[in-house]
């Protein structure tokens, strides 16, 4: 039985990276169909909106998503869209896998880390911003549940169980941040009480940053508030070769995105350079979400073959191909 998911190709090397990770579900045999949607600029050029009410009913309707980078305006602008559907079907977990591949310019070796980060409250949710009319001043909220916190932890130490993961470790900031990142703290040393097989640990953000780079074999499973949760998973992403090859899904309740987190790339649009390694690693999680294992195991395979033999990779893998190459590399070994 056919399972029909929402595909949004995305703004600047979207569409192309989509394409290509399409092309490789389908020889897979992965049984799936595609119902295909607009956001960001492609869509406010066809549609006058960057996330039109089709595009909403679409997701909601089938509950799987698969997603190309969107463009997101720094210091200015619209507000960020993927902070938008997160907020809009509460998507509260934000999964963040690294895992070093042989073949690419990474610095280490052996890193498995997965960053659980809570998608839809705190200081990156955008709550309250303003600024002085004069510009002299700007001011943002950061506001946390208890429900929030419970519900993130909660999750990463399930997963923890679930993929036989040994070490789970919250990160924080609660000795300047006292009330919000107090309360994920406190949260997370209740929960903790309920899993005595997974060993658990309690980390200031900062010395996380700093013994990551220094010593990432120590890391297994990262569970932080939104804001943190995305600078470390960038900061993981280094780790293994850059945000090429770091995927995201966005999980709730009922629905689920799968995305590339990097950015839309504009100036290598249309140039057949992109790496889709990210997008192609989401897929997988969404495989591994709807079930298909085994699907989700020979395409990473593939994948994992085509990089460490160097077999037509891209620029940013230490080869001399383009997208179509790279994609054809993978297709051969399914």
């Amino acid at each position: 039985m056919s399972k029909t998911i929402t595909v949004i190709p995305g703004d600047g090397i979207g569409p192309d990276i989509i394409d290509a990770t399409i092309k490789i579900l389908d020889k897979a045999g992965c049984g799936l169909d595609y119902e295909f949607a607009d956001a960001g600029l492609v869509a406010l050029e066809k549609h006058g909106e960057l996330l039109p009410d089709t595009t909403l009913a679409a997701i909601e309707r089938n509950g799987v998503t698969l997603k190309g980078p969107l463009t997101t305006p720094v210091g200015g602008g619209f507000t960020s869209i993927n902070v938008t559907l997160r907020k809009q079907f509460n998507l509260y977990a934000n999964v963040r896998p690294v895992v070093s591949f042989k073949g690419t310019k990474a610095r280490y070796e052996n890193i498995d880390i997965i960053t659980i980060r809570e998608n839809t409250e705190g200081m990156y949710s955008g709550l309250g911003q303003t600024t002085k009319a004069d510009g002299s001043e700007a001011e943002a909220m950061s506001r946390v549940t208890r429900v929030g916190c419970e519900r993130i932890v909660r999750f990463a130490y399930e997963l923890a169980r679930r993929e036989g993961r040994k070490k789970v470790t919250a990160v924080h900031k609660a000795n300047i941040l006292k009330t919000t990142s107090g309360m994920f703290l406190s949260v997370a040393r209740e929960i903790a009480k309920d899993y005595p097989d997974i060993q658990s640990e309690e980390m200031i953000v900062d010395a996380t940053c700093m013994k990551l780079v220094m010593s990432p074999e120590n890391f297994d499973v990262i569970v932080t508030t939104n804001l943190f949760g995305d600078i470390l998973s960038d900061l993981c992403a280094g780790l293994v070769g850059g945000l090429g090859m770091a995927p995201g899904a966005n999980i709730g309740a009922d629905c689920a995105i799968f995305e590339a987190v990097h950015g839309s790339a504009p100036d290598i649009a249309g140039q057949n350079l992109a790496n889709p390694s990210s997008v192609i690693l989401a897929a997988i999680q969404m495989l591994e979400h709807l079930g298909q294992t085994e699907n989700a195991k020979r395409i990473l395979n593939a994948l994992r073959d085509t990089i460490e033999s160097g077999d037509r990779t891209t620029a940013d893998l230490g080869g001399t191909h383009g997208t179509t190459d790279f994609t054809q590399a993978i297709l051969d070994r399914l």
